[in-house]
């Protein structure tokens, strides 16, 4: 790579530096506040004096939530739908994604079209309401799953990398006595695993911020996930009601628990990102180019 030397080039280098620090400063100090507040003492919140950095550095709000039973819980819920969902996400991509690639499908541009038409028309919220509901899924775990199986935005995402790979590979396999599932399972995978990884973190980040599903389709708190609870505690502030315990709510600051609860929510994601930061940007790249 040949770096621009030029006045122009080293001005429009340092724009661009300062505008990432920028948006790096924007998108980092509401979370170390965040932070900063759910390790802070009730007395030190109540007067306001947290900015960026813990001030007489306390757990009790941590010791507060963990200590009920609604928001682990909820958390353990949160991870098994999130888990079960993205499975299933997967599995059903992957699967309508290949032959949905594959030049001789029989009316493929006549399937093409018709997913496409979802992306911009749907059922809407009360006709897919009787529908979870007449096909008995209403209250099970089936409800939030299974009405997002299939994204449509990334199952084009994964056709067109599927498109890219080469044509060979697949005829060469075939040459060799390969059916389409050994094809699918044994070649076309492991090439895709940047896509995959990338369609992967969409679903699951889908799954674990998705609150509203849990809230329509489930009678008892009991099977809320936490970002349902955490809406409860941080939009309705319905501190007792979702924690259950209101000696507990009384010896920590309310925004305490607020605060420790959006960590606890956070702390997931933030861990599975880095293993899979190494194919997120190649993966949301090539699936965006054809040929």
């Amino acid at each position: 790579m040949v770096r621009d030397r030029s006045l122009s080039g080293r001005t429009f280098t340092a724009v661009v530096h300062v505008v990432m620090v920028f948006v790096l400063l924007i998108t980092l100090l509401p979370v170390i506040h965040v932070i900063s507040i759910s390790f802070s003492s009730a007395a030190a919140i109540n007067r306001g004096e947290v900015g960026l950095w813990p001030v007489e550095l306390s757990i009790s709000a941590y010791t507060a939530i963990f200590s009920t039973g609604n928001v682990p819980r909820s958390f353990m819920n949160s991870i098994y739908y999130t888990v079960l969902g993205t499975v299933i996400n997967m599995v059903l991509t992957t699967m309508m994604a290949y032959p949905l690639s594959r030049p001789h499908l029989t009316f493929r541009k006549f399937y093409n079209v018709l997913i496409l038409i979802t992306m911009f028309f749907s059922g809407g919220l009360i006709p897919t309401f009787l529908t979870v509901r007449n096909l008995g899924l209403y209250d099970t775990v089936w409800a939030v799953v299974l009405p997002g199986a299939i994204s449509t935005w990334n199952l084009i995402i994964m056709r067109t990398f599927f498109m890219n790979l080469p044509v060979e590979l697949e005829e060469s396999a075939q040459l060799d006595g390969a059916n389409d599932l050994t094809i699918f399972s044994r070649i076309i995978l492991p090439l895709s695993k940047a896509s995959i990884a990338t369609i992967t973190l969409f679903y699951a980040v889908s799954h674990w911020n998705n609150w509203f599903n849990a809230m329509i389709y489930f009678k008892s708190s009991k099977s809320y996930p936490l970002q349902t609870i955490l809406r409860s505690i941080v939009i309705n502030n319905e501190m007792s009601e979702e924690m259950q315990v209101d000696e507990v709510i009384d010896s920590v600051s309310a925004e305490g628990i607020k605060y420790s609860t959006l960590v606890v929510s956070m702390v997931p994601m933030l861990v599975v990102y880095p293993f899979i930061q190494k194919y997120f940007v190649k993966g949301v790249m090539i699936g965006s180019l054809k040929g």
